[in-house]
């Protein structure tokens, strides 16, 4: 019978092996803590933005926490003074230089990178602190929730170079509609965190004090869900999403719920609810919360 001292290392093997060998990364940083990922773009002496490091790191962390069986809510976060500036100058000069094949495989590169994190099982929160332009509103946008202060800025300052936020598009004209972003696409003028949530790119705007207090609360609640309804949910939107509601849409959501209830978290949702109980995937109150009764 092994001794409790290997059985922890075994249990704390298992647990590495199943999020992966820690990275030591360059241009963000990833910390795990209490089911929650956080993933902080960390280039604040250029406002956090890309480059062919950030974009490849950033790749890897998300598609490490998605593997990882601890982690339960994903914050993308930024070091400084802004969310993220877009792509950097330096990195900007050397596309410049490149041929159309290496500008297709860079392109590529954030392509990946934003259908990764757009499709990632678990809920993703985007902690936007500061101004949001270009690539950076992307990231935003493939976020499942996006709260920010209300002195961030956002833009889509590609025409202004020539350019046009094609890798980001798919994601931006989901989140605001076709109509809002012709308009921004066009102008690449900058928009306030206001318009931002009007034209709902945003879900909740606050003053800076209190960023923290709403995401803390966000991620509460996305805690209380099951994880494996909240991956199903994720899937249910990207396949009924602009679709007619005609016999396949109901024969598909129909199968799809009988799935679900009839999984083992289903299950368990339904007997906690009946016997007012807290679900297994529930975190405990804290200690200070729990009572004084002995």
């Amino acid at each position: 019978m092994p001794t409790a001292k290997k059985t922890t290392r075994k249990t704390a093997t298992r647990k590495r092996a199943a999020r992966g060998t820690p990275k030591a990364y360059r241009a963000l940083t990833l910390d795990r803590r209490d089911g929650v990922a956080w993933i902080v773009l960390d280039r604040p002496d250029v406002h956090n933005a890309f480059d062919e490091t950030l974009i490849a790191e950033l790749t890897d962390a998300v598609a490490a926490v998605d593997v990882d069986p601890d982690v339960r809510v994903v914050v993308l976060c930024g070091n400084g003074r802004s969310f993220c500036a877009g792509a950097d100058l330096t990195w900007m000069r050397r596309m410049a230089a490149y041929g159309k094949s290496e500008n297709l495989a860079d392109a590529r590169a954030l392509a990946r990178l934003l259908s990764t994190l757009a499709h990632l099982s678990k809920p993703t929160v985007a902690r936007v602190h500061g101004n949001a332009f270009g690539g950076g509103v992307g990231l935003v946008a493939c976020c499942d929730i996006a709260i920010a202060v209300q002195e961030a800025m956002f833009a889509f300052s590609e025409v202004k170079l020539g350019l046009i936020p094609a890798t980001i598009g798919p994601y931006v004209v989901e989140a605001v509609g076709a109509r809002h972003a012709r308009r921004y696409f066009l102008t690449g003028e900058r928009f306030t965190a206001a318009e931002a949530w009007r034209i709902g790119l945003l879900h909740d705007i606050v003053p800076t004090g209190d960023l923290d207090a709403r995401v803390s609360e966000v991620i509460d609640l996305l805690m209380q869900a099951g994880p494996n309804a909240q991956a199903e949910a994720k899937v249910l939107v990207r396949d009924i999403a602009h679709r007619p509601i005609d016999a396949r849409v109901m024969e598909a959501t129909a199968r799809h719920i009988a799935k679900v209830r009839a999984s083992p978290e289903g299950r368990e949702g339904v007997a906690a609810f009946l016997g007012k109980r807290r679900a297994a995937w529930v975190p405990p109150p804290p200690p200070e919360d729990a009572g004084t009764e002995p």
